[in-house]
């Protein structure tokens, strides 16, 4: 049988709702919550719209760095990158895996390099210089730790994190990275981040402090959004 049809077959199947058991670290310990393919889907779509505000569109080349551990967003990453028929190619966010992110970087000449993180652009410091490796990249969404890394070396980064299950994803305005308010409620207490599920998750996640120095910002962005934003303390 061919692999097209055994997909093709796959796809009838009857599959759970559960997606991913999410596990986030809080102020408190581990939280675990659910995610189901029908918020994934939401999720997708909303990672989609983001991107297309940096400009992602068919034809360009992205570079993902993420780690198994966090399928829970990089799947709608992925998702979003699909739909806007992007190509894309994937290393390990781990440090040790830098030498992949410098091969796919020059081979790709993406568009778009989206996840890079401290440990990455350390390894990376010791044979390139990150200013010119990244300088020249349009979109340049990256960890909280290495957002000031980058822009000290002349890169304009934008922010992408978790926040706690949910993701923070920095519009081109660059004043702070929007948490999908459809689906996430975040908030502030004594400067230190908090999270909760909208009603339309089906997981119940009760106000969860998330030990995140940072503050929400309210109101419509220059984007023209009125998702809320986030301000990481460690990304400035």
């Amino acid at each position: 049988m061919a692999r097209a049809d055994t997909l093709a077959r796959a796809r009838k199947l009857d599959r759970p709702e559960l997606a991913y058991l999410v596990r986030f670290p809080g102020a408190d310990g581990m939280t675990d919550m659910e995610l189901t393919w029908a918020e994934l889907a939401r999720d997708t779509e909303w990672v989609t719209e983001r991107l297309r505000e940096h400009g992602l569109t068919a034809g360009h080349g992205a570079l993902l760095t993420t780690s198994g551990f966090e399928g829970f967003w990089g799947h709608a990453v992925i998702g979003a990158l699909r739909t806007l028929k992007v190509t894309y190619g994937i290393a390990e966010a781990m440090g040790w895996d830098h030498r992949r992110t410098a091969v796919f970087h020059r081979e790709l000449d993406p568009h778009a390099v989206i996840g890079l993180s401290a440990e990455t652009l350390e390894g990376l410091a010791g044979s390139a210089d990150i200013g010119e490796l990244f300088r020249s990249t349009s979109v340049v969404l990256a960890r909280p730790a290495a957002v000031p890394l980058l822009r000290g070396a002349g890169v304009s980064a934008a922010l992408i994190s978790t926040v706690g299950p949910a993701l923070a994803l920095e519009c081109p305005e660059r004043a702070g990275a929007h948490v999908n308010a459809a689906e996430w409620r975040v908030g502030e207490r004594d400067g230190q981040l908090s999270v909760a599920a909208g009603e339309g998750r089906g997981s119940p996640l009760p106000e969860t402090p998330l030990g995140i120095a940072g503050r929400v910002v309210a109101g419509r962005c220059g984007c023209g959004s009125a998702d809320p934003r986030v301000l990481l303390a460690e990304a400035n």
